[in-house]
């Protein structure tokens, strides 16, 4: 018979083998490193531009950096930081290399569907790295306690107080203290001030929040609010705070949070969301300005998608309705309304007809919000769940270079589709509504 100390050697043999997994994957000290950048790379790819005239700026501009020399055959190789300051540096045709970005705050984009292995992550994680190769300063935030994300971005040792767990448990001191102050008889508020709180929540109360974001090996250009397994009980965890104070707008944490955020920080907010409708991605979908969808070619995730889009909507409707007299004071306003909603394909097989079958319904049913560049599946991409790298992340000396170029293709295809999308979508005045979110 099996109980749970079966579940518990499993989960440790597991260990053991994700362990060596990022011995051969991380470099020996068990940190990821992203790799560098080649010369042909970062024109063609990155920047856009013939690679002669690039080498040859380079040589009119010795004061920017210069990359480091493969000394077996002369090429350049670039880090992620030296590519954004040539990117601040280096002008063509009188044209800064700095992507567009409106004035204002970052915008939040979430990418969610409750059915599992749809690519929630694969999606989040190379919008993530292409933004930061155009140039974008992006945080990624994982909501998924399975933690799949936080992993691909080289963390592995999180505790549950810097997840989106911590940033509820904060958020719950601060709007119950904020509550109390809108009585003019602090005895006559009915709810709890944040030191009538369970200690373990006062403690994390306390923290700044700045302590909740972490560098990954994307240097600058991509930091993370990460996710680990613990994380899961913050659906137990939140409901027992609602019932402690039930004048808490649970769905507007993270909304909150980070408008706390410095504007200049980051250009784009990136929301990894697990596979459920709970208090997580109620808190994502509530914080979104833009909400991506993936689903994979098939009937049954199709199905599935058409009941996520039904349940959250129903769960969004029902928040609106329940908390619309408290929403004001609580910084946000109700109904939620999003910017854009689009459907985005992955594991597409243009060979395979039931996948071109279900592509045309995808866009019969969902009209314009469906992504015209689907994500393909290729055996790159499969490559990079193995060996938790991005396309981006992938060195092309690896694989035979046109299967290196087809992948990120597909990938640049759809990146370059969102950024258009999103770009359609930002204020240019930087007036961005606090619609819980």
């Amino acid at each position: 018979m099996d109980d749970h100390t079966t579940l518990r050697m499993m989960n440790e043999a597991s260990l053991l083998q994700q362990q060596a997994v990022r011995e051969q994957t991380f470099s020996p000290d068990d940190t990821k490193q992203l790799r560098r950048f080649s010369t042909w790379e970062v024109a063609n790819f990155i920047f856009g531009v013939n690679q002669d005239t690039f080498r040859k700026r380079l040589m009119d501009q010795p004061e920017l950096p210069q990359g480091m020399v493969e000394k077996s055959n002369g090429q350049r190789w670039f880090t992620i930081d030296e590519i954004t300051r040539l990117r601040r540096g280096l002008k063509f045709k009188n044209k800064s290399l700095m992507p567009p970005r409106p004035k204002g705050r970052a915008l939040r984009i979430g990418v969610s569907n409750f059915k599992g292995g749809v690519g929630k992550t694969v999606v989040a994680q190379h919008l993530a790295h292409a933004a930061a190769l155009d140039g974008y300063r992006v945080l990624v935030i994982d909501f998924d306690p399975q933690a799949t994300l936080t992993h691909s971005m080289g963390l592995t040792a999180v505790s549950e107080d810097q997840t989106v767990w911590g940033i509820m448990c904060r958020d719950l001191c601060k709007e119950a203290d904020r509550i109390v102050d809108t009585y003019d008889d602090p005895d006559d508020c009915p709810y709890p001030a944040s030191y009538e709180l369970p200690d373990d929540v006062q403690s994390i109360g306390r923290q700044k929040f700045s302590d909740f974001i972490l560098p990954t090996c994307w240097g600058r250009s991509i930091h993370i609010i990460p996710s680990c397994a613990n994380a899961a009980f913050v659906e137990f965890a939140s409901a027992q705070y609602r019932n402690l104070h039930p004048g808490w707008t649970f769905f507007g944490c993270v909304s909150r949070y980070l408008d706390e955020l410095p504007e200049d920080d980051y250009d784009l907010i990136i929301f990894d969301c697990p596979p459920a409708i709970g208090y997580q991605s109620l808190n994502a979908a509530f914080a979104a300005d833009v909400l991506y969808i993936p689903s994979g070619p098939g009937y049954w995730e199709y199905d599935s998608t058409t009941s996520f889009l039904g349940q959250l909507a129903t769960a969004m409707e029902d928040i609106s309705a329940g908390y619309a007299g408290h929403a004001d004071g609580a910084r946000l306003s109700l109904p939620k309304e999003f910017l854009a909603i689009r459907v985005l394909m992955t594991r597409y097989e243009a060979s395979n007809e039931l996948h071109e079958a279900m592509k045309r319904a995808f866009h019969n049913v969902f009209a314009g919000r469906v992504c015209e560049h689907a994500i393909e599946m290729t055996r790159a991409v499969e490559q990079s769940g193995r060996f938790q790298n991005s396309i981006y992340e992938q060195d092309y000396r690896e694989m035979t270079r046109d299967t290196w170029k087809r992948a990120r293709k597909s990938f640049d295809e759809a990146y370059e589709e969102f950024r258009e999308t999103i770009l359609s979508v930002w204020p240019r005045d930087g007036e961005l509504k606090r619609k819980a979110g």
